[in-house]
This record gives C-alpha cells, sequence and structure tokens, in this order.
C-alpha cells in the first residue's frame, strides 16, 4: 500500500506552512498575488495545500494584440543587439535560477503539486538551456559561405535572421522550464516572446518575466498574457510570426492547422504513449529502479514518461515482483520537502480523468498489481503509483494517454514482438531500452519509431543532452527543440549572392547559342570537381 512519507531527518512542509513558503517566495521573486485587481481576474490554487495562491488577470484579444505590438518594437531594438549581449542576458539568467533556487522550488512546487525532486529537474533545466544557448547560439546563426553559381565570380552568404515575434503557449505540467527553455532560444536568436501560460500556472511563467527583467532584457521583449486558451489561443496565433506549442496532439493539430493558414511557422511537441522495452538480459536492479523513475517522475505528468511496459518472458518472473515492490515505497506526499517520489496530480478533473483509465481497465478484465485508488490521505488529488496487467485492445488505458502514474505491463517473446508493440502507435515521443549489450539496445532503438530513445535510462539522459535535438515524430509532433535545430527554427534564411567582374548572362557580342554551348561545357566539367558544390 502506498502511504505518504517524509524523509528521515527532515521535517514536513505541508499545509499552512507550505502556503507561507509559497507566499514568501512570491515576495522574493518580485511578484504580487493580484489580490488587489480589479476588473476580470481568475483564481489560482495549489494542488499541494488546496489553498488560493492568488489572482491574475483575465486577458482578453486586445490585451493580446497590445502586448505582440510592445514586443515588436522591443524585438527590433534587441535583433540589432550583438550576440555577446544576447548571450551576456541568457547567462544572467543562468545565474539568477541559482541564486534563486528556494524560492523557485518552492513556487513551482506549490504551483504544480510536483515532488522537489522533479522541481529541481525544471529548475537544472532552464539553467543549462540558458548556459548551452549562450555559449552556442552565435555558432549555431553564423553567416555561412556557400558555393556560387561560377566559383571565384559567384559569391555567397547565408544569413539567419529573427522570425520577429515568437508566441509560446506552455502548459501545466512543466510550468518554469517549458516557459523559459523555449524562451531562451527564441530570444537568442533575436526574437521577442509572448507566453501564454496555462491558467493552472501563470505565477511561475510571471517569474520567468521578472527574472529576465533581472538579467537585462528589455521588460517588453518577453511578456506574459494570462487567461484561458479558449479566449487568447487563436488571438496569438493571429498575432505573432511563429508559434511554439506544447499540449495534447489534439490541440496541437488545431494551433498547427490555424498557424498554416497564415503560413507562419510552428513547432509543437505533443502527446505521448511511450514504451519501454526490458530485454532478457537487462540487470533486474537497475531496471526496475530505472523503471519506476521513467513511469512516476512528476506523477507521471510528463510528455515524455512511460506508459507502456514491454518485457521479455524471460525476465517477467524476476521483473514484475521487483517493480511491484518499487512502486508500493515510493513516498507521496504534498509537500515541499525533499522527502516525497510523487505529489498530487495537478487538480481534480485530471484526477477523475486518470482513474477513469483506470477503472475502464479493470472494468474490461485487466489487473491492478499495485496502486489503482485515489489517495485522500495524501491530498484531495494524489493517486497511487499503478501497475497494470491484462490490458488489451479497446480499454482507454490501452492506446490514449493517461498523463498519470500509471504504467501498463504486457509479456513480449522477443525483441521483435517488443519493437513490433513499441511502434503499433500513432504516438512517437520517447523510448526506453533496458539491457546489459549495449551494442543490441542500440541496434532495437535504432528500430523504434520515436524522436529519442533512451538506453539505460527512462528519459533524462536524451532530455538533459541539450546538445541534442529532442522532439516527436508521427502524432507526438512537430520540430524540435535543444540542439541546433531548437535555435534554427526561430529564424529564416536569407541568401545574398554578389556576382563579380560578368553577370550570369551572354556577353555582348556572344550569341545565347554560342553562351548556352560554353555553359554546358563548363556543367558538364563541374561533374568532376565535387569541391564545387560545398
Amino acid at each position: 500500500m502506498t502511504t505518504p512519507m517524509t524523509h528521515p531527518g527532515r521535517a514536513a512542509v505541508r499545509g499552512p506552512a507550505a502556503d507561507e513558503r509559497g507566499r514568501a517566495a512570491l515576495r522574493a521573486l518580485g511578484l504580487d498575488d493580484g489580490a488587489d485587481l480589479t476588473g476580470e481576474a481568475m483564481d489560482v490554487v495549489s494542488p499541494l495545500t488546496g489553498s488560493p495562491i492568488g489572482r491574475v488577470p483575465r486577458l482578453g484579444p486586445d490585451d493580446v494584440d497590445r502586448a505582440v505590438q510592445r514586443a515588436r518594437t522591443a524585438q527590433r531594438r534587441w535583433a540589432r543587439a550583438p550576440m555577446r549581449e544576447r548571450s551576456r542576458v541568457l547567462l544572467a539568467l543562468h545565474d539568477l535560477v541559482w541564486r534563486l533556487r528556494d524560492p523557485l522550488l518552492d513556487l513551482v512546487q506549490w504551483e504544480s503539486g510536483k515532488a522537489r525532486a522533479h522541481a529541481f529537474e525544471e529548475l537544472a533545466d532552464t539553467a543549462m538551456t540558458a548556459r548551452y544557448y549562450a555559449r552556442t547560439g552565435a555558432r549555431h546563426l553564423a553567416a555561412r559561405r556557400r558555393g556560387g553559381a561560377v566559383p571565384g565570380l559567384t559569391g555567397v552568404v547565408v544569413h539567419r535572421r529573427p522570425l520577429g515575434v515568437v508566441g509560446i503557449i506552455s502548459p501545466w505540467n512543466y510550468p518554469l522550464t517549458l516557459a523559459a527553455s523555449d524562451a531562451v532560444a527564441a530570444l537568442m536568436a533575436g526574437n521577442a516572446v509572448v507566453l501564454k501560460p496555462d491558467s493552472d500556472t501563470p505565477f511561475t511563467a510571471l517569474a520567468v518575466h521578472r527574472l529576465l527583467t533581472r538579467a537585462g532584457a528589455d521588460p517588453d521583449l518577453f511578456q506574459v498574457v494570462t487567461g484561458p486558451g479558449s479566449a487568447l489561443g487563436a488571438p496569438l496565433i493571429d498575432a505573432v510570426d511563429a508559434v511554439m506549442f506544447t499540449g495534447s496532439t489534439a490541440t496541437g493539430s488545431a494551433v498547427a492547422s490555424r498557424a498554416g493558414a497564415r503560413l507562419i511557422p510552428v513547432s509543437a511537441e505533443l502527446g505521448g504513449k511511450n514504451p519501454l522495452i526490458v530485454r532478457a538480459d537487462a540487470p533486474v536492479g537497475r531496471t526496475v529502479r530505472g523503471t519506476v523513475k521513467a513511469c512516476f517522475s512528476n506523477s507521471g505528468q510528463l510528455c515524455i514518461s512511460i506508459e507502456r511496459i514491454y518485457v521479455h518472458r524471460g525476465a517477467w518472473d524476476r521483473f514484475i515482483p521487483a517493480l511491484v515492490r518499487a512502486a508500493e515505497s515510493l513516498r507521496v506526499g504534498a509537500d515541499m520537502g525533499w522527502g516525497a517520489d510523487m505529489g498530487p496530480l495537478i487538480s481534480a478533473e485530471h484526477l477523475a480523468k486518470v482513474h477513469a483509465h483506470v477503472a475502464d481497465a479493470v472494468a474490461g478484465g485487466a489487473t491492478v498489481l499495485t496502486g489503482g485508488r485515489a489517495l485522500p490521505e495524501v491530498g484531495p488529488t494524489a493517486y497511487a503509483p499503478t501497475l497494470l496487467t491484462g490490458v488489451a485492445e479497446g480499454m482507454e488505458v490501452f492506446a490514449a494517454e493517461t498523463f498519470g502514474p500509471v504504467a501498463s505491463l504486457y509479456r513480449v517473446s522477443d525483441d521483435e514482438e517488443a519493437v513490433r508493440l513499441a511502434n503499433a502507435s500513432p504516438y512517437g515521443l520517447n523510448a526506453a531500452v533496458w539491457t546489459a549489450d549495449r551494442r543490441a539496445g542500440v541496434e532495437l532503438a535504432g528500430r523504434i519509431r520515436v524522436g529519442t530513445v533512451n538506453i539505460n535510462e527512462g528519459y533524462a539522459a536524451a532530455w538533459g543532452s541539450t546538445a541534442a535535438p529532442m522532439g516527436g515524430m508521427g502524432a507526438s509532433g512537430l520540430g524540435r527543440r535543444h540542439g541546433p535545430e531548437g535555435i534554427v527554427k526561430y529564424t529564416q534564411s536569407q541568401t545574398i549572392a554578389v556576382q563579380r567582374l560578368m553577370p550570369l548572362q551572354a556577353p555582348p557580342g556572344v550569341g545565347e547559342a554560342r553562351w548556352a554551348t560554353a555553359m554546358a561545357a563548363w556543367l558538364r566539367l563541374a561533374r568532376r570537381l565535387p569541391g564545387l558544390d560545398r
């Protein structure tokens, strides 16, 4: 049975004490709780304590338009700033994240409900991404010479130009990193950003604005518009020059369609039903520990967390009991200490959705090995880590993304069956392979149709490698974050070609036929000179 526990020797910070820590975090980050707001506003409630956090303005389409116009003015100045100035702002942001580590951790926990270790992952990713683009952005965006039509006579340089104002629509599950990390790449590329955060987690987004301003950015360069997505999403897409969206596949499809109608770029990380393969030779202890983290980090509210586990029949009898014991030992807690392994879910509505998936599976004949129930003794939205067997096609949990602490286990006869089942999904975001044979693991990983595969890890190895691209295939999205692709996508290329000495046309007195013959001879010769096409 899963019960709330605290780390030995560390006092839990829950209830009123956690609320006070949250209010102190707002003050430390320079934020107002909005208690004195006039006009339409939205109340924000903590899933950690059930208490009010504060109020934010319920903005409308006109507010979005005004924010974008202010961002355009700031962007024109920012685009002229040298790369070293942009880099300085991003490195200052990096330093502020660590300097204000404790209030940021408190705010992220208070607003999202996640365990402190998972909030720390957000801080680490934000700082790492800011550092990465501060140090590499100039190289990724540097002008590059290309081979010209006539070597020596045609000089060609390709430049990367900022798109203008980037609209970012970020979700509640990672309110810090999915607001800040996508923004820093766009800013380093010379753009401004207007961010629409989820209505459950706006204060963390507002903290990012304060951090960037303290880092030296123009306050209008990164702006936050608060309000329901149904009211602000379309006006934002209609006003900006590019869109970055993280969320469900259904909403992402609608976002991409609207952006496509305006012919503006869109990048989207969407849903996943991520598989994990346990090969027959996988070391049980390490694999169990990694699988638990892969499934239950952030209470499973992670696009790249694992929901399907395919276990080789030779490992099944050793692996399953050990995994159940590990899941049952997880500490579920609604507090700001470091002792909890999992926090509560984001809302009562999301709790109902997660449990509905489990209940539907049980009604269809699936077996709950552990969990399968809410934990009201922990908090009103807490749910036990859950493992299922006997899940079959037709059950909601079989193919639909649960986005909670629920994973289904399947016995497979060999690697071929595991890969076939892993690929039997429209999603293609993340996967994991556990094996003692790394070479075999790499070969198997290459056959799984997903954007990232982790070998002997669940998700953090790929996610934390900020120099490498991350994103989905199929119904899991468009474009990539991180790596060169994560910043180049916020630019458009411009080719400038300079023709020297003579134009690319028949000189005076030379007929078109003779000119064509000469050009044909040159182009045939060029076939033997591969260096010309660099």
